[in-house]
């Protein structure tokens, strides 16, 4: 099993999905996480969690789309839990909407959050890990609509897709620091953003015949991916895609 004691990492969207599932799988390997979210409760709910699971956990109310609100809580982050190991990047929001209807507004607020509060999210840590100079990992966590189009949702899959350019980027910028990125791409996982979704039967079927496993994933099977993600030892492990979608792209 992957030994995090002493990292201290961050989850942005934390505190439900699979952003809650990482957290945990870090919290397990010896991890101490900051839990970044907007919904204070949900935060420190998650936490709550975590230090049953031994951690040291840190619930931090926070829009990652606001620039302020994000360098307040790395700095609280580090004030209170000590040097940036590592950055999950993976508050996200969606809107269906069909395209003909989505205005401005839509197409904003979810590229605010996802794409602006990744970017703001990578920066804040990027900075840290540069001027403590001790490396780390930073993880963006995509979707497999950045391979496949997805109707009504133009504006999730463009943040999406444009979360894979940006590991790159940062994966050839940052390696002179000793700074690793990698972009997880999850498949197919029963949250609350498609519960609605999951209520269309034929949607179900489509989506679960199309999987080589036949079934979707639970939240918690990624709790050991982010764990490997993190894992400070991996310091050739960079500028990868780590797809994990039950074998959905390749059938």
């Amino acid at each position: 099993m992957t030994d995090l004691t002493g990292t201290v990492a961050v989850v942005t969207g934390g505190n439900q999905g699979i952003g809650l599932a990482m957290a945990r799988g870090l919290a397990e390997a010896g991890a101490d996480v900051a839990v970044w979210g907007r919904a204070k409760d949900r935060n420190e709910d998650a936490c709550a969690q975590l230090r049953a699971a031994g951690a040291r956990a840190l619930p931090v109310t926070c829009d990652v789309g606001d620039e302020d609100e994000t360098r307040a809580a790395m700095e609280e982050t580090v004030a209170e839990l000590g040097p940036l190991g590592c950055m999950i990047a993976n508050a996200g929001v969606a809107r269906a909407v069909p395209l003909v209807d989505t205005t401005l507004d839509d197409w904003h607020a979810v590229l605010r959050t996802n794409l602006d509060g990744t970017f703001l999210s990578a920066r804040e840590a990027a900075r840290r890990f540069v001027a403590q100079g001790t490396g780390g990992s930073i993880v963006l966590v995509s979707s497999m609509v950045s391979r496949y189009g997805s109707a009504g949702q133009a504006a999730y899959a463009t943040s999406k897709t444009g979360l894979l350019g940006l590991g790159r980027t940062l994966a050839v910028e940052l390696a002179r620091h000793k700074v690793r990125c990698n972009v997880l791409v999850p498949g197919w996982t029963r949250t609350a953003m498609n519960e609605q979704a999951r209520e269309d039967e034929r949607f179900m079927a489509a989506t679960t015949a199309r999987t080589p496993v036949r079934r979707w994933a639970d939240p918690e099977e990624f709790s050991q991916v982010a764990a490997f993600l993190a894992d400070p030892t991996l310091s050739f492990h960079t500028g990868a895609e780590l797809v994990v979608d039950g074998g959905y792209s390749v059938f």
